[in-house]
This record gives structure tokens, sequence and C-alpha cells, in this order.
């Protein structure tokens, strides 16, 4: 799977060209958790919008879906920063922050959108969707789908030799059935009719990846690497991070241009 931004960027831009039904946007975040609710961050966007105040109770994602109709947006764009790279956040603000911290969002015409899980998990959680008014307009450049698929190939390379060189297999019985595991879990999510098939398996690639680096991250049963050992081991992880991001960004935008049908006619 690959995040909540992702599928409420890709169902709502396809649901706001008339791709979609609201429907099945609702039911795709379903996948993430099985209660969301929608606040503004503050009192001018709760009054424009018509969506409850942060601190207030939140509304449902029907209420978002709402907004967005009401403020013109289009489409929408995923935007997925960490320390170092902020692309795409627009300077510096309430909402990036909250994007960095969440390492996602989504960007619709002037509006940023950061979830946040409020605890539980998939059957029981919530994810809060905060929404910001925003200054950026123009959509951040993405590495072309071909070229990102590219580099995303020569990670799964890397982080599979990654595994054998930090003895993962040797030290975590059955890792090869944990593995299969993580990534039927992150590849579940529903995208709608009309996805690219090449968007499709980009996310899918960028799951298996993303499975990966979450074994080899983590420290082997009953003991703990050193601090040295540990950095060493995020600094060599960290260009096939970059690479799962970039591509998930990447699929997301080609699916969001495919499905716009307003821009097709």
């Amino acid at each position: 799977m690959s995040s909540p931004s992702a599928t409420l960027a890709v169902w709502s831009s396809a649901w706001l060209s008339g791709a979609a039904a609201a429907d099945d946007v609702l039911d795709a975040l379903q996948d993430w958790a099985e209660l969301h609710e929608v606040v503004a961050a503050d009192e001018r966007l709760a009054a424009t919008l018509e969506i409850p105040l942060r601190g207030e109770a939140g509304g449902s994602p029907a209420v978002l879906l709402a907004a967005l109709r009401r403020s013109g947006a289009v489409n929408a764009e995923l935007v997925m920063p960490v320390p170092g790279d902020v692309r795409g956040l627009g300077g510096a603000s309430q909402f990036a922050s909250e994007a960095l911290r969440a390492g996602e969002a989504v960007v619709l015409n002037g509006l940023g959108i950061v979830p946040e899980r409020l605890g539980g998990n998939v059957d029981t959680g919530i994810i809060r969707w905060t929404v910001f008014e925003i200054e950026r307009t123009s959509p951040t450049p993405n590495v072309p789908l071909g070229e990102a698929e590219h580099e995303l190939t020569g990670a799964m390379r890397v982080a599979a030799g990654m595994l054998l060189e930090l003895g993962v297999a040797k030290q975590r019985a059955g890792v090869r059935e944990e593995l299969q595991a993580r990534v039927a879990e992150r590849t579940k999510a529903r995208w709608p009719a009309g996805t690219p098939q090449r968007a499709l398996r980009v996310l899918q690639r960028a799951a298996e990846v993303s499975a990966i680096l979450e074994l080899a991250m983590e420290d082997e049963p009953g003991g703990a690497l050193s601090a040295s050992a540990a950095l060493k081991r995020a600094e060599a992880l960290r260009p096939l991070f970059h690479a799962v991001r970039t591509a998930r960004c990447a699929a997301v935008a080609e699916a969001v241009r495919a499905l716009d049908v307003s821009d097709a006619h």
C-alpha cells in the first residue's frame, strides 16, 4: 500500500473530474481506517469551506469532498517530504511543519491536507485530516514515471543485496514469508478504473521495496545494532527510501493525469 494521502489524491481527483463516484472515494479511504474525520486549521478556512475547526468534533470525508468541490479544486498532488527534501511544501508554514512530521500530504488548489492517525489499526483506528490554506499554486515537477521506475528497479536490487549483507535472513526465521505478508498488506489498496497499468506497477514495486527496507531497518531479534552501525545502515538505505518516495509521487501524478476526464475532452 502507498499511503492515505496517495489514496485521497488519486480518488479525489478521479471524483472531481467525473471519473469516480463519491462513494468510491469514501470506500477507498476505508482501506486505511474505519473512521475518518476532517477539520480546518483556522477559523477563516473553517467558515469558507464549511468544515469544523480543529479542536471541535471533526466532519466526515463527505464533508471534505464537498469542501473540495466548493474550493474549485481539480487535480490533487501527493507530496512526501522528509528532512532535507521538502519539495512541494511551498516554504515554511504550519502546513509544511505538519506535513513534514507526517511524511505525507495532499495539495489541491491552494489547500494542503495532512493525515494523522489517532491510534488503533485499520479496523479500529481513526485518521484525522487537517486542511490548511497554502500559497502554493503550481505543482511540484515530478520525475518522469519511466525514470522513476528505472531508479526503483535499481533500488530493488540494492535493497535485496542489503538484506543479504545485513544477514537479515539468517537472523529472522521465516523472513521470506514475513516479507510476502508485508507486501500483501501494503498492496491491498484499490485504485480507480482507468488507472494506468504502469502507474499501478510502480506502486506495487514501491510497496515491495518499502517492505524490504522496513525489514532491513529493524534490529535483529534479541539484540540491537551499535549506534554507529545503525547510522551506517540508515545512510546506506537513505537513497533507496528516496527512490520509493520519488516513484510513489510520480505514479500518483501519472494516475491523476490519466484520470482527468475533463482535461481529456
